[in-house]
């Protein structure tokens, strides 16, 4: 698998900050991004979560950790994310 050791992670690329809620799969995690949505009728703001598969190349994050992840070009059919930091490590 030599094609993954050629990412390439633009500056511009889009950056964003999430929970790892899963990291039982080998090179990969699940990281949850959570925020809030105003509501357009309501003006209540709402609260959403995507959940997105990202890259972990040295499988480096731990459940729980707050990683930073940033846009590449599609590695598999999910996944086209990758880990760029652990911002703060989870509390074991």
């Amino acid at each position: 698998m030599s094609h993954l050791k050629e990412i390439i992670i633009p500056e511009n690329a889009s950056r964003k900050v999430g929970v790892v809620t899963s990291d039982s799969r080998d090179k990969s995690c699940k990281v949850e991004i959570q925020f809030s949505v105003k509501h357009p009728k309501y003006g209540k703001y709402v609260r959403k979560r995507t959940q997105i598969q990202a890259h972990d190349a040295n499988n480096e994050v731990n459940l729980g950790d707050k990683v930073e992840i940033a846009e590449c070009r599609p590695i598999s059919k999910t996944k086209s994310w990758v880990v760029t930091r652990v911002v703060e490590a989870a509390i074991v």
